[in-house]
């Protein structure tokens, strides 16, 4: 079986290990960093050598870390690549990881590093497969019963959980407004997405509202 290593960081981080746990099969590894860390960190490495983290973590097959700390986050992907880690996942966007680095130590280590802005966006690779094949992209199966949302059955659904918050108050809307209504429940949810430009939450929002419309129609060309 697929073992997860979730690195959170205060409130990161916690929500998908709940996800895990909740609505998937996957074994979950689990460790944190301090909320509050230093703007820079001279020597990462030993930096992070000198927490008190659980280093069980890395023996996971994916890790997915919320460090978001450019630094951090490199030391501890050399750590991940020294253990066998197959893939590193590392959310917040290009602001919180050093790219160019990332892409040095994946080379180094031969192990796959994803570097996403919301992990809704997640896409299926040979070494998160079992990890994207239930969370990541959503994917729905939605049942209409006299024009309105008799059920929605999440296959694959967001990390942080919004997608079965989202099925479950879909439930009774008139099938036409569904796909936007969608998009707003995914926008009140409590994600950690960043709010306030057309990225983040707003991202998240229009890729649930697609999941929906795609569902429709699969609904709909099958009737």
């Amino acid at each position: 079986m697929t073992t997860i290593g979730v690195i959170t960081r205060g409130k990161y981080g916690k929500r998908l290990i709940e996800t895990i746990i909740a609505k998937t099969r996957l074994q979950v590894l689990h460790t944190e960093v301090p909320q509050i860390l230093p703007d820079l960190i001279d020597e990462p490495e030993e930096f992070l050598r000198g927490l008190d983290i659980d280093d069980s973590v890395f023996m996971a097959d994916i890790v997915i870390t919320y460090s978001l700390h450019p630094d951090l986050t490199v030391a501890i992907a050399h750590r991940a690549g020294k253990a066998g880690v197959k893939a590193l996942i590392v959310p917040g966007g290009d602001s919180k990881a050093p790219v160019v680095e990332l892409e040095r130590i994946s080379k180094q280590y031969e192990m796959l590093i994803e570097i996403e802005e919301i992990c809704c966006t997640l896409k299926e690779k040979p070494e998160t497969k079992d990890l994207c094949s239930c969370l990541s992209t959503p994917v729905l199966e939605i049942q209409i019963d006299n024009g309105v949302v008799g059920s929605v059955e999440v296959l694959c659904g967001a990390p942080c959980g919004s997608t079965w918050h989202m099925a479950g108050e879909l439930v009774g809307t008139k099938a036409e407004d569904a796909p936007a209504r969608a998009g707003l429940l995914i926008q009140q949810y409590p994600c950690r997405a960043v709010r306030g430009n057309t990225g983040g939450i707003h991202r998240s929002g229009q890729i649930h509202k697609k999941a929906v419309e795609e569902a429709l129609k699969k609904k709909n060309e099958k009737s």
